[in-house]
């Protein structure tokens, strides 16, 4: 009976031992390139359980938004190594959308959701939560990560 049990014990570490390294590699949405520009360009980013990476510049106050809401936001979005590809700074026509609808790209539900009324955030979302593989073209390149400044600006509750 015990030798059944070492033999198990003992697979389970040799798994444990081999998987680790591929389980690391696969919470990590970032490619090597870009998650050590990243850490080199923004050091002392905070992490979404989803993987997205931010950095909040002003807190803001108030509840976040929920999905169904509507909200407000001003924004830039460049490429990592900074080239804008879309923005929207009018604070009299803020960029709106359904929060939680897929209306945006799904790092954008994903981290608006965390946000307060007010907050800037500096938020840099991985490919597979941007335009993925695809990409945008001509101003969003195959598989890129994106960074935005993202200001939420107002919230439409949902009823």
């Amino acid at each position: 009976m015990k030798k059944p049990v070492r033999n198990v014990a003992l697979m389970t570490l040799f798994c444990l031992v081999v998987a680790a390294p591929a389980l690391r590699a696969q919470r990590e949405k970032f490619s090597p390139d870009d998650l050590d520009y990243i850490e080199k360009t923004w050091p002392g980013l905070q992490k979404s359980n989803t993987g997205i990476r931010y950095l909040i510049r002003r807190p803001g106050e108030g509840q976040p938004p929920k999905p169904g809401d509507i909200v407000s936001i001003l924004f830039i979005g460049t490429l990592l190594q900074g080239k804008v590809f879309e923005k929207d700074l009018d604070d009299k026509h803020p960029f709106k959308f359904r929060l939680g609808r897929g209306e945006v790209i799904p790092g954008w539900d994903q981290i608006v959701q965390m946000m307060k009324p007010g907050s800037e955030w500096l938020v840099i979302i991985p490919p597979e939560l941007a335009y993925g593989t695809p990409g945008r073209p001509p101003r969003v390149p195959t598989g890129s990560s994106l960074v935005f400044t993202m200001q939420l600006v107002g919230i439409d509750r949902e009823q």
